[in-house]
């Protein structure tokens, strides 16, 4: 009799077990991170007997974890991925918003800035088309300043962030390495500690929406978790700190995530990190925001740059040479990187100005010495380097920048591994403003006239005389002399010309920082005559305000005209948003396809349960019945031997 009742015995035990597990499963269906338990039933070995082996019952091995390994080790990346792209997207979508369009954009300020010295262009000495012309100069550098102020409030919410989530990024780890311990321990009953496995698997999870993990698990069941391919976040029971610091030149406009380990501190680099929001935040700050800032600010430079040079080739009602119209940009010197050289006579600084605001490019650059004439300059907006030094392209490294618009003016001798990081345009629009709010202080006369002598018998005529440049020698007298062979020679010219100079009619003539062109044929003798603008004349001449109307049209931002380089920023700014929301929306679909295949074996299914519920509670009852009939029979064995 009592094999009979330690079978039923035995029968009810497990299956209690497999209905308290079902219960529990379907206590925990919305618990995050829960996978779903159930349990494994083995047959008890049977006992020998004559007759054979004669059945003992059954037994629960274990109560096992229903997983995928590889689904959950795939939804946790993918689900690291979309946070990435999903974040960078939302930051793109608030960097786009600050660059507003329509009238109230800051390509509108340009363009009617622009066309309002039309107005002076037609009436030089009115003072209101003046004033009007000053509004408007004050309406661009405010919106230039709105936008740059707006960019930095953002960056400054972005640290905030980085700071707060790396703090987040610390607790979970330190949560991981807490559960390591408790499973190390808990295994050593030989079972599978279930809840804490899944306590880890859920800080891993949560641990990946932040930045991206690799999980290894070791033989006494801690699992490693690394960062950026190798670097170890949590080993065993002890977890590194990440913190969020500067790159190697102290840059304050960028981050890089930083892992302290053993006292030891080690940068990551921002291409390892793959997905998660503070990664995503990481490359939208360092990446779409420095391209951002140097948008506006190339923008700021080479439209406040060419207003003031050509402003300053004219006169004002005065007579007095223009000043500068909006407050001159000083680019910032070039950041040192940490460890150049400091031996005296070495370079310390880097000087940057703005030789030609036409050639400007969106982008930072990064020069580095292999001697004191010789190394590489880096564009780091596509990354392609440029030599320089005695077997280069470039023979200097400004000559190299000349290309691009800049000139650089080294202090001292820059030593074998000096590097240095120029951001010319990160801080441009920051603190442009006008210069002076006079309407009579608008240079808006050319500070040169030109007239062909009354004697002349030909039939030459000017076409166009522009000042170019603002040369010492731009108001000096020069005259030109025609005779018969289709030549003429130059007195007044600095440097002097010598010889006879061919004449084509309708072909540019230069000199003194002027440009002059003729049309017509001139006889023998004829003369034209360069000189500086007459004080009788000053105030009706509109030569400088047509030019600074020209302005408008000329090439400017990648061969686009001054006017329509904010559409080009709109567009740059546009594509990255664009992009990064469709990177966001593949990756999206993608994490969730690959999270329900991992609960589809993870988690609990409600009908499931009850179905099961409604098997182990049938089994139960029979197992019960087992045992009243055992205690049945042994009830009637005792009634019969009395």
């Amino acid at each position: 009799m009592s094999g009979l009742l330690n079978v039923g015995t035995r029968a009810l035990q497990a299956n209690q077990l497999a209905l308290q597990t079902a219960g529990n499963n379907i206590a925990n269906v919305n618990t995050a991170g829960y996978s779903r338990q159930s349990v494994v039933m083995g047959t008890v070995q049977g006992q020998y007997s004559g007759a054979g082996y004669i059945g003992k019952g059954v037994e629960v091995v274990t109560i096992k974890r229903e997983l995928s390994t590889f689904l959950t080790t795939q939804s946790a990346l993918a689900g690291s991925i979309q946070s990435g792209d999903a974040t960078r997207a939302d930051k793109l979508r608030q960097l786009a918003s600050l660059f507003q369009g329509g009238p109230n954009g800051l390509g509108a300020a340009i363009s009617e800035m622009v066309n309002s010295f039309s107005d002076v262009a037609s009436a030089p000495t009115d003072l209101t088309a003046r004033s009007v012309v000053l509004t408007r100069v004050d309406e661009t550098a405010k919106r230039m300043n709105a936008s740059a102020t707006q960019i930095d409030e953002l960056a400054q919410g972005i640290r905030l962030e980085l700071a707060d989530m790396a703090k987040t990024v610390n607790t979970l780890a330190k949560g991981i390495a807490d559960v390591n311990n408790q499973i190390v321990r808990a295994k050593g009953s030989g079972q599978t500690p279930n809840d804490l496995m899944d306590k880890r698997e859920q800080l891993v999870r949560e641990l990946n929406q932040y930045v991206q993990t690799t999980s290894i698990a070791a033989d006494d069941g801690s699992t490693g978790i690394f960062l950026g391919g190798s670097r170890a976040l949590v080993l065993g029971t002890t977890a590194a700190t990440v913190s969020i610091g500067q790159d190697e030149f102290n840059d304050p406009l960028k981050s890089k995530l930083i892992m302290t380990s053993g006292g030891q501190d080690a940068t990551l680099d921002e291409a390892m990190l793959g997905g998660g929001e503070l990664a995503g935040l990481l490359k939208f700050q360092n990446n779409d925001m420095a391209e951002g800032r140097n948008l506006l600010g190339r923008m700021a430079v080479a439209v406040t740059t060419a207003m003031n040079d050509q402003h300053a080739l004219g006169l004002d009602l005065d007579g007095k040479p223009g000043a500068a119209l909006f407050s001159p940009v000083t680019l910032p010197d070039a950041r040192a990187a940490i460890g150049n050289s400091q031996l005296p006579g070495a370079v310390s600084r880097l000087a940057i100005t703005v030789s030609d605001p036409t050639k400007l490019a969106v982008t930072d650059y990064q020069v580095s010495y292999s001697s004191a004439t010789n190394g590489t300059v880096t564009r780091l907006s596509d990354n392609k380097t440029f030599g320089f030094g005695a077997a280069a392209s470039y023979p200097t490294a400004n000559d190299f920048f000349k290309t691009e618009g800049l000139n650089i003016t080294p202090t001292g001798t820059p030593a074998a591994g000096d590097r240095f990081l120029l951001q010319p345009f990160s801080a441009a629009a920051r603190d442009i403003s006008r210069e002076f709010s006079s309407p009579r202080a608008l240079a808006m006369a050319s500070r040169i006239a030109g007239s062909t002598a009354t004697s002349n018998t030909g039939s030459l005529s000017l076409s166009k005389l522009q000042a170019l440049s603002d040369d010492p020698n731009l108001a000096a007298t020069v005259t030109l002399t025609f005779n018969g062979a289709g030549t003429f020679t130059v007195a007044g010219a600095v440097p002097a010309v010598a010889g006879p100079i061919n004449y084509t009619p309708g072909q540019a003539i230069t000199y003194n920082g002027w440009s002059l062109t003729l049309q017509g044929a001139p006889s023998v003798n004829d003369t034209f005559t360069v000189q500086a603008q007459p004080a009788a004349y000053r105030n009706l001449n509109a030569g400088n305000a047509n030019e600074m109307w020209s302005l408008g049209t000329k090439p400017m931002f990648d061969e686009a005209a001054m006017t329509d380089g904010y559409a080009g920023l709109l567009s740059q700014i546009g594509i990255r948003s664009q992009s990064a929301n469709y990177a966001a929306e593949v990756s999206s679909t993608i994490a969730a396809n690959l999270e329900r295949d991992r609960t589809s074996v993870a988690g609990v299914n409600l009908d499931e349960e009850a179905a099961k519920l409604l098997q182990y509670q049938q089994a139960y009852q029979a197992s019960a019945k087992m045992i009243q009939i055992a205690q049945s029979v042994f009830d009637t064995l005792l009634q019969t031997l009395r």
